[in-house]
């Protein structure tokens, strides 16, 4: 981890540094006033994926989906229960690959759902399939301890 804890926010893209006295599941960013820290999952552009991927102090989670996927539907309820699991532990947010087809292209996406677990700008982790949230917090729990 960083010594000083950054968040970018994932409605205006801008990146907040945490205050080391505050609580941090109050933060809320400084831009545009939005919790940094609601455990609710995030839709991302891809610029702001970037972003948060390479500069966010806690490890991210996000869901490469696309609307016309059945198993990608039945699985968005599973991981909100998950993102709010691990909420303060993890950030959770997901990308429609139809409307990001770079990014898809880019991170060599070849089939959804998949599950990519960033942390300190890297790659730690992919699961792939439609999965109950119990096994997306055991992946990413075992994942980050794995990886420590």
């Amino acid at each position: 981890m960083r010594s000083e804890p950054l968040l970018v926010c994932m409605s205006c893209g801008q990146t907040n540094r945490l205050s080391a006295g505050g609580p941090a599941e109050t933060a809320k960013c400084g831009t545009c006033g939005t919790p940094l820290l609601s455990g609710q999952v995030a839709d991302l552009d891809s610029a702001t994926h970037d972003k948060a991927r390479g500069r966010d102090s806690l490890p991210l989670v996000v869901d490469y989906w696309a609307p016309w996927c059945g198993p990608c539907r039945m699985m968005a309820p599973e991981f909100a229960r998950a993102a709010a699991s691990l909420r303060g532990k993890a950030r959770f947010a997901r990308v429609n690959t139809e409307e990001h087809p770079d990014l898809a292209g880019r991170l060599d996406i070849r089939g959804i759902p998949l599950l990519i677990l960033w942390q300190n700008g890297r790659e730690v982790a992919r699961l792939s399939g439609a999965r109950p949230a119990a096994d997306i917090v055991s992946f990413v729990t075992g994942s980050l301890r794995a990886a420590a």
